[in-house]
């Protein structure tokens, strides 16, 4: 199964990240090493939300890594939530249907 962590950057995100980013993306590569993460990055133009792919059997990993982020945890972020995401075409897909 696939599932997105979705987020809502703060208006200041751009001139606080610097503080936590190391250990921000520590936590991402750490999640990607295991496996659990797939893609994380920052929506441009204007950059407000964070998109991070994460597979497993529930979303037990995206959560965790929501509630271990430095982003999270220091108001970088407004608001966030994981959904389950159907991916049913592409070489990685979860569920892949084809005509």
């Amino acid at each position: 199964m696939h599932y997105l962590f979705i987020y809502s950057l703060s208006d200041d995100y751009l001139t606080r990240r610097t503080e936590f980013r190391a250990q921000h993306l520590a936590l991402a590569w750490q999640a990607a090493e295991r496996g659990e993460l797939l893609l994380a990055g920052a929506l441009t133009d204007p950059v407000d939300i964070g998109m991070f792919l994460f597979s497993g059997d529930s979303p037990a990993a995206a959560e965790a890594f929501a509630n271990a982020d430095p982003y999270v945890a220091n108001g970088l972020i407004k608001s966030w939530r994981v959904r389950q995401w159907t991916t049913v075409a592409g070489p990685l897909a979860a569920t892949p249907v084809r005509p």
